[in-house]
């Protein structure tokens, strides 16, 4: 069912459509998972769940994500395993592990090549990560923040890590890679109060300046910390702009949970569903779907996770769907805005996370 998907361009489809590709193929994860994952079974006995009753994607059940902290939950045979993923979480906080086949490895990578490229073109650009090699050092076991990083090298031809071990800004590095790119197109990449507190505020007490234009900044992770300093969307794009040229900028919705299918930032700043999911916004108190601008609960669906069973979660995250198939910027699908955690929920954005320790 998946290559019905990858013959499609990421949001070309409009919301009839998309709804039947999504729900026949969320339908088929879902029967999939009863039947290889004893905890998920259970679930859906509980619930009372059929399979015929469902007539679109909100009426496919969802697992909160919390569970995850709690179970170690796996669709195949342990000896497929092919990497063990783990969200972000401040010291003591419980984590979630995420078990990854090559099968589910090798879609999140291709969808993540497919949205990524209808932002910046199909050419493989070099790539600046705006954080510390060290991140990625154990190839078996990611962090959400590695996770992502790795995910990131299959659109790249060149990757630089610009930071040093101890999160200090290597101006050597950054230096050499802006002479041998000079004129072209490239990629930032990082986490964003890492992007911020590492990257902005060392260039910007830098006595040399930096010309970033050609670059294309994508940001990723919570933005907590820095609303709480002041420094909203808009404050950082200004602040980047003024001080080294940068007009392209790419935030970004994800979880570890379904790794591969982000909801990226268009030139509206808007964050977009592509085909390969798609997001729900539920009431507080009776978990029905919300009208398009009413505040909720998100819940988010996809067709990649196979060896696992995330396909369809209730985050502990906040938002709104503002609109869908109506985006000025021409792409199909719905576009949300997300608030952010639920008051009483865990710290659990990468951003978030890692920003923790500087209080």
């Amino acid at each position: 069912m998946i290559e019905d998907f990858y013959r499609l361009e990421p949001y070309e489809l409009e919301k009839e459509k998309k709804q039947q590709l999504l729900t026949k193929e969320l339908i088929e994860l879902t029967e999939f998972h009863r039947e290889n994952c004893t905890e998920y079974s259970r679930l859906l006995g509980a619930l009372g769940y059929r399979k015929e009753a469902v007539k679109n994607i909100e009426d496919i059940p969802f697992y909160p994500v919390r569970m995850f902290k709690e179970y170690e939950l796996l669709s195949v045979d342990r000896k497929e395993i092919f990497k063990t993923m783990t969200s972000s979480g401040t010291t003591g906080q419980a984590v979630s592990k995420i078990f990854v086949d090559k099968d589910t490895a090798m879609m999140q990578q291709k969808v993540m090549i497919k949205i990524l490229s209808d932002y910046w073109g199909k050419k493989r650009l070099p790539m600046l990560i705006i954080d510390s090699p060290s991140v990625v050092k154990d190839r078996k076991t990611f962090s959400a923040r590695g996770a992502a990083i790795i995910g990131l090298n299959i659109v790249s031809r060149d990757t630089v890590y610009v930071l040093n071990e101890d999160m200090s800004l290597n101006k050597d590095k950054l230096k050499a890679f802006l002479e041998k790119y000079k004129g072209q197109r490239f990629i930032m990449f990082g986490f964003t109060f890492i992007v911020w507190q590492h990257f902005y505020q060392e260039l910007l007490h830098s006595e040399e300046e930096f010309d970033l234009s050609e670059g294309f900044l994508m940001t990723g992770g919570g933005w907590k910390r820095l609303e709480s300093e002041s420094v909203g969307r808009m404050e950082f794009k200004k602040c980047f702009q003024e001080l080294c040229g940068i007009t392209h900028f790419l935030d970004h919705y994800a979880m570890v949970e379904q790794t591969g299918c982000i909801y990226a930032e268009c030139e509206c700043g808007h964050l977009h569903a592509s085909i390969y999911s798609d997001v729900i916004v539920r009431n507080y108190k009776d978990f029905s779907p919300c009208e398009i601008g009413e505040k909720g609960m998100i819940q988010v669906v996809s067709v990649l996770p196979h060896s696992y069973p995330g396909h369809s979660l209730l985050t502990e995250d906040e938002g709104v769907i503002v609109g869908e198939d109506d985006c000025p910027c021409g792409r199909k699908g719905k576009y949300i805005q997300v608030i952010g955690r639920m008051k009483s929920a865990e710290l659990r954005g990468c951003s978030d996370t890692y920003a923790d320790k500087f209080r």
